[in-house]
């Protein structure tokens, strides 16, 4: 009865998917803190898109084609990126994020909190699209523009994601020595290529849903409804951009290449010729004035590592990882360790 008044109030599937993704997220939560085990948490982010993307479509009814396939791109992003997470977390043993290392109550869940954030905020489009608010309605038919792009746009994205995860993986299994730097492949263009296609893919999915905003065969508040979930790619991006993606990998990684010396002058080299996100020829990128590389290439400041204002030593003259760990076991190093949820793929202080 319960759930009936829910589904009768919640035009949108705002509530429906709020709550089982909440029911979904602690379940596993529950079995990774109670087991001591860091191997689901990627596992149940990925999954949950899933499970959102099937449920809205069996409760929507009526199942138009636009709808079919929106979904189906979202559950096959989300099976391979889950999938590949959860073979690469069996195959190391652990999840680098957590150091093997017991992670307190709060902060653990306070992670998955987070979590549960990016999978209902990430999902939007489809669930939107899905909802009685929309599917009610007659749809234009599948083939616009919009649905073409979206769907060219989604190939591109996934192809480049993929492959990027498969040659990064292959690279670290054939170079297990720290430091070692991934400049081949997609690589060679991008220092961050999976996150790029990433990033596309959230894109052409929205560009997909949005194609039934239509005031010839929706409501206009409808169509709003809709053309809100523009939300759900820009606060991807955000998260990727600004809060647990390349903010957490690129300085603190050129930081500990230089204190420690590991090969920074290859390091640097490699900065200065490698776009962060947006594949582009290393030989033109070297080029391209400052000024741009801090706007249209979106390499902000930020992500900018100067030896003069934020190393802590010199040159060479920090600790190695091996004696960091030292440190640490022995009370001399506070450990920083704590979860950070998104699409966190890159080992500490390895590009």
């Amino acid at each position: 009865m319960i759930v009936a008044d829910i589904l009768a109030l919640d035009g949108y599937y705002l509530a429906v998917t709020a709550l089982v993704t909440l029911i979904y997220q602690l379940l596993f939560f529950t079995i990774a803190f109670l087991f001591d085990c860091d191997k689901l948490t990627d596992f149940a982010g990925g999954s949950n898109f899933i499970v959102l993307a099937v449920v809205t479509l069996v409760l929507s009814g009526a199942w138009h084609t636009r709808q079919i396939i929106a979904s189906m791109l979202l559950v096959l992003w989300a099976a391979r990126l889950s999938g590949f997470l959860l073979f690469r977390v069996l195959g190391t043993g652990k999840d680098d994020r957590f150091g093997g290392h017991r992670v307190p109550f709060l902060p653990f869940l306070g992670g998955w909190l987070f979590q549960m954030i990016w999978v209902w905020t990430v999902s939007l489009p489809v669930t939107v699209l899905n909802s009685p608010a929309i599917a009610r309605f007659l749809q234009r038919p599948f083939g616009t523009g919009c649905d073409i792009a979206g769907v060219v746009l989604y190939a591109i994205g996934l192809v480049i994601e993929s492959v990027s995860d498969a040659q990064k993986y292959r690279f670290h299994a054939r170079h297990p020595e720290p430091g070692a730097i991934c400049d081949t492949g997609l690589f060679y263009f991008s220092r961050h290529p999976n996150y790029f296609g990433e990033i596309l893919l959230q894109f052409s999915i929205y560009t997909v849903a949005v194609s039934a905003a239509d005031g010839r065969y929706v409501s206009n508040q409808a169509s709003q409804g809709l053309y809100a979930t523009i939300l759900s790619p820009v606060v991807l991006m955000t998260l990727i951009l600004f809060v647990s993606g390349l903010s957490l990998v690129e300085r603190p990684s050129a930081k500990e290449r230089y204190e420690q010396d590991n090969d920074w002058e290859t390091y640097s080299r490699y900065l200065q010729r490698t776009s962060i996100l947006i594949p582009f020829s290393p030989r033109l990128y070297e080029h391209v004035p400052t000024y741009f590389k801090r706007t249209l290439f979106l390499e902000f400041p930020m992500y900018v590592f100067d030896p003069a204002k934020h190393a802590d030593v010199g040159l060479g003259e920090g600790c190695s990882g091996v004696d960091a760990a030292r440190l640490v076991a022995e009370g001399d190093l506070k450990s920083t360790i704590g979860p950070s949820y998104c699409r966190l793929d890159e080992e500490k202080g390895v590009q």
